[in-house]
């Protein structure tokens, strides 16, 4: 079978390598497919380019996977109308954390054929291997799909357990030139960064997350070496951005990767997403040795009240004690806070500007949200409990307008209230952060002038 998988394009200048359909690429190569990757996110096709792309080649199949968001729904929108007219339309599969949750509103909205939910890479090997055969598809478990108009919804899939057990993503169907130019926070002019997967899934369950899946799958510590050493000879990869919800899991799981790293001598800068229930001291030290230049933190409040609500299992005094020890090891600490869950008012607000102020090292340029209700999560069932949403039609076709406006008021303060405190507080941030950057670009011309550093490469190079 001839398989066309979508990247489609959010309109960045270098787009993150999507490692999710690259791992389903694989499984499908394996499986003996012919894969094609259809790159709308390097080229910036317009739809029209896809539909023309259609016409003019024969697929057996074609794939795109999104995650929950009113941009990533439209492109869908888009995407869908250009597939569903083209002359040669093939079987049309949609993917990932946005269709998983709901996936008749999906089908019935974009026309597509099969809705994947959960994790990919078995079930859409499996969807193949059905239609192959002219099997029923009521036997493939992990899909919806629509039969006479009657959209039928079948049971989900077991997780993955062994994620080691999957093929690596299928690196050589993508552009690493074009990927590797991703900029992350402490990534030097020559650095060349690619994503990986330490695990996935999360031990926690905070009510704001729209991912359905449950429980933490850690890979194997050499399994992670054994793929880093392989990008950095094949592809000269000398950061690696960990991707998944949460590298630090327990001390002993970080504190093993950190040893390996170490004992191999990786030569290799990299990031991940952390937890300051685990941020100790010594621990970040390790971190640092081991080449950790940056931890992103979901912080999301800095209140106990709203902590406690949204489930986070952190305290205010675990997060200060967290972040102060992450700066002192010498690694920059990526500050998340949301704004509008249960129990946020103008004074939890406040406290979480005076917070990101007062920790920010500068690495990245740090705002302020309001939190989403995406489907899937729980805080989108407690929308539609309270009357504050209908369904999931009305979430992207009403409420949810952009990632950065209010989609769901949970919190005592009007519309407009809400979006003026928002307004003040990220006036306050961004002009410190680029009072941060003017300070320091001011400071190079002194030194180069006043002390003739010839180190200076010039102001206007990027």
């Amino acid at each position: 079978m001839k398989v066309l998988l979508i990247v489609y394009d959010n309109n960045s200048y270098i787009h993150v390598f999507p490692i999710g359909l690259a791992y389903i690429a694989a499984m499908l190569r394996n499986f003996g497919c012919e894969v094609v990757i259809y790159n709308q996110d390097q080229h910036h096709y317009p739809e029209e380019h896809l539909t023309e792309f259609l016409n003019k080649n024969k697929f057996d199949a074609i794939g795109i996977g999104i995650i929950a968001g009113y941009t990533q729904y439209r492109k869908l929108l888009k995407i869908s109308e250009a597939i569903n007219k083209s002359k040669n339309r093939p079987l049309y599969i949609i993917g990932g954390h946005g269709p998983s949750p709901e996936p008749e509103f999906f089908l019935r909205k974009t026309g597509a054929d099969v809705v994947v939910m959960g994790e990919g890479e078995s079930t859409v090997v499996d969807l193949l291997k059905h239609i192959a055969s002219k099997k029923p598809l009521s036997d493939v478990e992990g899909i919806a799909y629509c039969d006479n108009g009657k959209v039928i919804i079948n049971k989900r899939r077991p997780l993955i357990k062994d994620i080691d057990s999957l093929p690596w993503p299928a690196y050589d169907l993508f552009s690493i030139e074009y990927y590797r130019l991703l900029r992350m926070p402490h990534v030097d002019k020559k650095d060349f960064v690619m994503p990986m997967l330490s695990g996935r899934g999360c031990k926690f369950r905070c009510i704001f997350c729209y991912r359905m899946d449950k429980g933490f799958r850690p890979r194997k510590a050499e399994a992670i070496l054994e793929e880093i050493l392989f990008l950095k000879k094949e592809y000269g990869i000398t950061y690696i951005a960990f991707m998944d919800e949460l590298l630090m899991s327990s001390i002993a799981r970080t504190e093993e990767i950190c040893r390996i790293f170490i004992k191999a001598k990786i030569g290799m800068k990299w990031d991940c997403n952390g937890r300051l229930n685990y941020a100790d001291k010594d621990l970040l030290r390790l971190m640092k040795e081991a080449g950790c230049v940056f931890i992103n933190y979901g912080i999301e409040s800095f209140d106990d009240v709203v902590l406690k609500n949204i489930r986070k299992n952190l305290t205010t005094q675990q997060i200060t004690k967290g972040i102060k020890a992450t700066l002192d090891a010498g690694i920059s600490p990526g500050l998340n806070i949301i704004f509008g869950n249960p129990g946020d008012n103008n004074q939890t607000l406040k406290n979480g500007v005076k917070f990101l102020l007062k920790y920010d090292d500068g690495a990245q340029m740090r705002t302020i949200r309001p939190v989403s209700p995406y489907p899937g999560s729980e805080l989108y069932s407690m929308a539609i409990e309270q009357g504050l949403l209908k369904d999931c039609r009305d979430f992207y076709e009403r409420a949810h307008v952009n990632t950065d406006l209010l989609t769901v008021n949970f919190t005592d303060l009007s519309n407009d209230e809400f979006h003026e405190a928002l307004y003040k507080a990220n006036s306050t941030l961004i002009k410190n952060y680029y009072k941060n950057q003017l300070n320091g670009i001011l400071e190079k011309n002194r030194k180069l002038y006043l002390e003739k550093d010839v180190s200076f490469s010039g102001f206007r190079t990027t």
